[in-house]
């Protein structure tokens, strides 16, 4: 994969030198290119930025600018081999980034980043480059930041990990918190390692037995226990075929009921009435 972040704080995005980012590059399974956006600006202050038309507070990032730091990186991209580009700008306006987002991404081959400040960049812009290749709007969460390079942090991160030969066992991904199949709408439970026991805590039986059965039911409840503590949102809206038989029944325990009108709808599950937090 080609990635290409265009930033006008480069020294920003130095933490994808390290960790698993940084081997992925270092392998040669990630291709990143980060870029100062001020070296695409032809005046002496090198201006990235213009008060907004309709008045109000903030500024706002220029078209010109970004469009020809964007038309520099996509010749360069096409020049050095890569194809079937897709732009990724960071906003909390944007779709939420979800863990089956990371998933399509990762299929991808080439992704630029377009990480904002100030009020953001000029909607001229991703308007422009909309007729040319797919763009992702995204969104970390509900909340608004000083920049987008952490969300490009956040959202690279998420990738690389899927890429073929990044994780040193291609499985662990499997069992993640949303990962696609039966984690989709779950949380991922408690795990634990050596010693069995630290300052008098014992690890769960279970998982001294040896039996794989019991013990991949045991994290199954347990993820839907750590879901409907913390995440109850992901329950209601799970479809029912989501649950077998007996995660019907840990469900119940943990006090929620079929909801026959909620079912068509895709909410399943409520919490029962009377049922101790």
């Amino acid at each position: 994969m080609r990635l290409d972040v265009v930033t006008i704080f480069p020294e920003y995005l130095e933490p994808l030198n390290v960790s698993l980012v940084g081997k992925a590059r270092a392998r040669g399974r990630l291709n990143v290119q980060v870029h100062d956006l001020r070296a695409w600006t032809y005046d002496r202050h090198n201006t990235v930025d213009d008060t907004p038309y309709g008045g109000g507070p903030g500024m706002v990032m220029k078209t010109d600018a970004w469009g020809d730091a964007l038309d520099s990186v996509l010749a360069d991209g096409y020049e050095s081999g890569a194809h079937t580009p897709a732009l990724i700008v960071p906003t909390p306006s944007g779709r939420p980034f979800t863990q089956e987002l990371a998933v399509e991404l990762a299929e991808r081959p080439w992704l630029i980043f377009t990480p904002a400040r100030y009020e953001g960049i000029d909607r001229r812009v991703m308007d422009e480059y909309a007729t040319r290749m797919p763009v992702y709007e995204v969104s970390i969460g509900d909340y608004v930041l000083a920049g987008g390079e952490a969300a490009v942090l956040v959202v690279t991160e998420a990738v690389a990990r899927l890429l073929p030969g990044v994780l040193g066992n291609a499985e662990s991904h499997r069992d993640d918190s949303f990962a696609p199949g039966a984690m989709a709408n779950l949380l991922e439970g408690p795990v634990y390692t050596k010693p069995p026991v630290w300052r008098g805590r014992d690890i769960p039986d279970v998982l001294l037995s040896g039996h794989h059965g019991k013990i991949a039911r045991w994290r199954r409840d347990e993820a839907l226990r750590r879901t409907t503590a913390h995440r109850p949102d992901l329950i209601e809206r799970c479809e029912p075929k989501a649950f077998d038989k007996k995660d019907r029944e840990m469900l119940s325990i943990l006090g929620w009921e079929p909801d026959p009108e909620g079912e068509p709808y895709g909410r399943f599950w409520r919490r029962a009435e009377g049922v101790e937090e």
